[in-house]
């Protein structure tokens, strides 16, 4: 109660907050992590899942990438649980200034936040390769192994895969946000994963604050450190 009261100060006082999250954000939306003990990469597959979801696998055998994606990860029956809520009511409230995510699953705009940037893309959003039409989830769940456009051109996810870059604006529009914030809530995540881990590393407001499971690479430098679940924690901060 003592790491909720001290949280509930912060947020009080604080007119810039910025969140950025992980994994552990959705996986109380029933979305599994793909880090944890029962994740996605303790499971056993013909190939690794950093092998399959890689670029370079998506080029050389398509057929095989997306009956991986469609059958381990997509969710769409997925909806947003009481940390997406409490994160899109400080937004709405004036607080929270912008939600910087490492998930794929578009729970945050779902929730009813505004302001996301979505460092690894999103299943909703897909394209043909060729044209560039523009296809939703639904398509891409429902069409028969590879997905392909009306032109015939094969459509991709917006998703960054193993060995593709950041986009850029993202990383601009994130670096702008943590650097302008006094408050910084790092959640869900263990920030393992890079370059989206190392953009925290402008934040030079006041505080820092870390809600995750298990321990990060912020934990000494943190205000506030709570090990437990995001959305418990979140749920109990009045606006």
């Amino acid at each position: 109660m003592e790491e909720i009261n001290k949280l509930q100060s912060i947020v009080d006082e604080s007119d810039n907050i910025v969140f950025f999250g992980g994994a552990g954000v959705s996986t109380e939306s029933g979305i599994p992590d793909f880090r944890s003990v029962d994740g996605l990469y303790n499971q056993k597959y013909k190939y690794p899942p950093e092998t399959i979801i890689s670029h370079s696998f998506y080029r050389r055998n398509p057929e095989e990438f997306y009956r991986f994606y469609k059958d381990k990860m997509l969710f769409p029956e997925a909806k947003p649980n009481k940390a997406h809520m409490k994160l899109a009511e400080l937004e709405a409230a004036g607080k929270l200034k912008a939600v910087i995510t490492q998930n794929i699953d578009g729970l945050h705009q779902m929730a009813g936040s505004r302001r996301v940037i979505e460092l690894h893309g999103s299943v909703h959003r897909n394209y043909c390769e060729r044209c560039h039409k523009f296809y939703d989830l639904r398509y891409v769940i429902d069409a028969p192994g590879v997905p392909k456009c009306s032109c015939g051109g094969t459509i991709k996810p917006d998703v960054v895969l193993y060995e593709e870059g950041l986009n850029n604006q993202d990383i601009e529009d994130a670096i702008h946000y943590i650097s302008e914030a006094d408050t910084l809530i790092i959640g869900g995540t263990s920030l393992v994963v890079y370059p989206a881990a190392g953009l925290i590393r402008y934040f030079r407001g006041r505080h820092l604050v870390v809600i995750n499971m298990s321990p990060t690479q912020s934990d000494r430098e943190a205000d506030l450190l709570i090990t437990d679940k995001i959305g418990s924690v979140l749920d109990q901060i009045h606006v």
